[in-house]
């Protein structure tokens, strides 16, 4: 872990964000006037959309971002992992944020937050997202009828979440079972058979928002009309997917979207 210096003031930072849920979670920790380089998927807060762009997520521009003079470049795992090691060559200072659950995403936030000068904020931010989960769960609790859910990330190739992923954790602590759980991997594909076989009795789309449209494509793929969400008119493509897809401070608001999706009521 690495610091920067006391004498360096938190407003004087230089930061560059390439991913967009570390992006939203620097603005949540009172640090957007201090970002100078975004990736071009940062859209939120609508500030975000200002800062200068170095790049999308998987081609960011080196010589852009170095040219900002950033006291930190903050990147995420996967695609951008070959990043780090080049943008360390290069003499900045690289922060990994990948949270694979809300436990590490707080974690990951409580990080930033002491190398930031943030200290304080990060642990009131995270204070109030576990004060909301905790309202969630006792709100949830009894619920017995859990409607079996099918998270859809992606359609060609089919791609859902798996165990243990954190889009997993926000469907049950919303209430739901997700039917692709015994999927090893965090974000898999899943076969249209298998789908078909668990019969989803709520169905989410987070690669698009057109819930008509997305509900007469689906009602359309081969067998699936058995499928019980299809049967109940039970598809849901007006969930906004930055709030589902983004391990960041929004996540509570995705769990009450799915949520109202689930029981056709608000959380509280």
């Amino acid at each position: 872990m690495f610091f920067i210096s006391p004498e360096v003031k938190a407003q004087d930072l230089r930061i560059v964000s390439l991913a967009p849920n570390t992006t939203e979670i620097l603005f949540a920790l009172d640090l957007g006037k201090n970002i100078v380089g975004v990736d071009i998927f940062s859209n939120y807060p609508e500030e975000a959309k200002k800062i200068e762009k170095v790049g999308s997520f998987s081609h960011p521009n080196l010589e852009k971002i170095v040219s900002l003079k950033p006291d930190f470049v903050f990147i995420t795992g996967l695609e951008q992992n070959p990043f780090n090691l080049k943008l360390r060559r290069l003499g900045l200072r690289v922060f990994t944020v990948d949270p694979q659950s809300i436990k590490e995403l707080f974690q990951d936030v409580l990080q930033i937050g002491k190398i930031t000068h943030k200290e304080e904020r990060a642990k009131t931010l995270v204070r109030e997202m576990e004060k909301e989960l905790a309202e969630i769960k006792e709100k949830v609790k009894n619920k017995v009828d859990r409607p079996k859910v099918f998270l859809e990330i992606w359609d060609s190739p089919l791609i859902t979440c798996g165990r243990n992923s954190y889009i997993e954790e926000m469907i049950s602590l919303a209430g739901g079972i997700n039917i692709a759980h015994n999927l090893p991997r965090k974000f898999s594909r899943i076969s249209q058979e298998q789908v078909i076989k668990n019969s989803p009795e709520v169905i989410i789309v987070s690669h698009m928002q057109n819930n008509e449209g997305m509900k007469k494509s689906i009602g359309k793929r081969w067998g699936w009309q058995i499928v019980e969400a299809i049967k109940k008119d039970r598809i849901y493509a007006d969930i906004d997917p930055d709030i589902i897809l983004r391990p960041g401070p929004r996540i509570i608001a995705g769990i009450k979207e799915l949520y109202r999706r689930f029981y056709g009521e608000d959380l509280y």
